[in-house]
């Protein structure tokens, strides 16, 4: 794996945070039938893989519908991840933001699988907008958005395994511990956030001057 593919793979761990949404899991299925816990984990899978892969192949053409620049596009979405990333650090935990109304939506007939596991606790804001950023038709050949894909595909398959496995795994950190971890995963997409930023920067300044 070269250090693109790292970066990619950090950043998209970051963004969807497999550990992060273990503490949601456990709190969506607490009272529900035990044999039910693997069917809610897949159907989440399923569907946030299904959103991401949407905007991974249709996200571009949004932005070239638009007219939106590059370097204008990067900036925008290097802001919204530090604003994330800063949610991350800063906000309530994981569990206690995103459970808030699941309750409701569940004794209304929804489905906990949908809200909040699959949006917007592995499906999240910075989720979507990383995997368009990197995507983006005029840097990434198609090869390389497919194993952008790939990679992506991979962290799925690993909060699926870590929701499967969630009770052991939380025995072990705590609560306390999942928290923890997710501030943690904020810290490095705040730094990946502003260095996105810089980066667009660099290029909008190097653009104009030519």
């Amino acid at each position: 794996m070269n250090h693109n593919l790292l970066e990619q793979f950090i950043l998209l761990w970051v963004v969807i945070d497999p550990i992060g949404t273990l503490p949601v899991f456990i709190a969506v299925v607490a009272g529900v039938d035990r044999a039910r816990h693997w069917k809610i984990a897949v159907q989440a899978t399923i569907a946030a893989t299904v959103v991401l892969l949407l905007f991974l192949i249709g996200g571009q053409f949004l932005i070239n519908a638009l007219g939106i620049s590059l370097p204008a596009f990067q900036i925008a979405g290097g802001i919204v991840l530090l604003i994330f990333a800063l949610t991350m650090i800063f906000g309530d935990s994981k569990p206690e933001s995103e459970t808030a109304g699941f309750s409701k939506l569940d004794s209304a007939g929804g489905s906990v699988a949908i809200f909040p596991l699959a949006m917007p606790s592995l499906a999240s804001p910075g989720a979507i907008l990383a995997v368009v950023v990197l995507t983006d038709n005029n840097r990434f050949s198609i090869e390389q958005q497919a194993q952008t894909a790939g990679i992506m595909l991979a962290v799925m398959g690993a909060a699926l395994v870590m929701m499967l496995a969630a009770s052991p795994i939380l025995k072990v950190i705590r609560m306390s511990g999942a928290a923890l971890v997710s501030r943690v995963m904020g810290m490095i997409l705040a730094a990946v956030a502003v260095n996105t930023v810089i980066l667009a920067v660099i290029e909008l300044i190097r653009t104009t001057e030519i």
